[in-house]
């Protein structure tokens, strides 16, 4: 028997991870958290991939199913960078209700560079979501998925579900997530093609962009995506990056197919949620250029270290 969390209290947060083995520990697991939510009358937001939610679906179905809406994470969360903003948004359109939310960010198949923005936003839900009703509860395939990867799990879950047995994690690092996340990225394979470029030159960034991009298998449409995401990331270094920056471009073959365009700044990143979160129409300023990015681009790497910032833009080829 898998046990359903607490639900949230008057201003409190919980966020637990749930360990599962196989389908059945699955969905006795979120299945009973969601119809926890619904006998108290609780939105429901199941973010899952998609076997799984039909899973969910059948085990709820018929007359268990009103009342949540169901999303394909696999498609939500193909950016990572993108799922906390949509936790968020069904968190507010329920104000004054505790929200409850199953979110599967990390399955089997992820690549190494999506599992570790997928860990860093479940580090960010603890700050993001820090004072608010809500209980997110997150679902690890301790058996599909890498022990690293379940070992980060217990560092950014406050809470562990696990074997019948609902405890504080002892390996929780706290709101601001595990140290070691922002790991050096590795170098790439093959050619790359490097722009030098300061104040005034932003036209140059998309032209070399452009002339770059038409080489590679990338459709016109999906050319255009990357270009205007690597004209908001250099606009960031020329206003917030110290003037001038650095942009490298590459292509990347196998499964994950695609072109990569990176760019180098001075820069800090002052907010961790900063293009994690939607940007407030009324803001003069608040990381439009970087959430403009992240929807852009179907996986953004980010680096803010002692050398400056690093943002690696992924777009992947059909």
């Amino acid at each position: 028997m898998i046990p359903v969390p607490a639900p949230a209290g008057p201003g409190a947060f919980v966020h637990p991870a749930l360990f599962y083995r196989d389908l059945d520990e699955y969905v006795t697991g979120v299945g009973g958290f969601v119809r926890t939510a619904l006998a108290a009358d609780e939105p429901v937001l199941v973010a899952v991939p998609g076997p799984r939610l039909d899973a969910l679906r059948e085990s709820l179905d018929p007359g268990g199913g009103s009342g949540i809406t169901w999303t394909d994470m696999t498609e939500l969360g193909r950016n990572p960078g993108r799922i906390l903003a949509a936790l968020q948004d069904f968190a507010d359109r329920n104000p004054g209700r505790p929200a409850r939310i199953v979110g599967e960010p990390i399955w089997p198949g992820r690549s190494a560079a999506e599992v570790l923005e997928a860990t860093r936003h479940e580090a960010l839900i603890n700050t993001a979501f820090a004072g608010r009703p809500a209980t997110v509860l997150c679902p690890y395939d301790v058996v599909g998925l890498a022990p690293a990867v379940v070992r980060d799990a217990r560092r950014t879950h406050p809470t562990l579900l696990e074997r019948g047995r609902d405890l504080p994690s002892p390996g929780y690092t706290g709101l601001g997530g595990p140290a070691d996340l922002d790991r050096p990225l590795p170098e790439p394979d093959g050619p790359v093609a490097r722009l030098a470029y300061a104040r005034g030159g932003l036209a140059e960034v998309r032209e070399y962009a452009e002339g770059w991009g038409r080489r590679t298998g990338l459709t016109p449409a999906r050319r255009g995506d990357l270009i205007m995401a690597i004209s908001e990331a250099a606009a960031n270094s020329l206003s917030h990056g110290g003037g001038k920056g650095t942009l490298r471009l590459w292509t990347v073959d196998g499964p994950a197919a695609g072109v990569v365009a990176e760019i180098h700044d001075d820069g800090r990143l002052a907010d961790p949620l900063a293009g994690r979160r939607r940007p407030s129409l009324a803001s003069a300023h608040g990381g439009r250029g970087l959430w403009m990015i992240h929807q852009l681009c179907d996986l953004v790497e980010v680096r803010a270290t002692e050398s400056g910032l690093t943002l690696r833009l992924h777009v992947a080829t059909p």
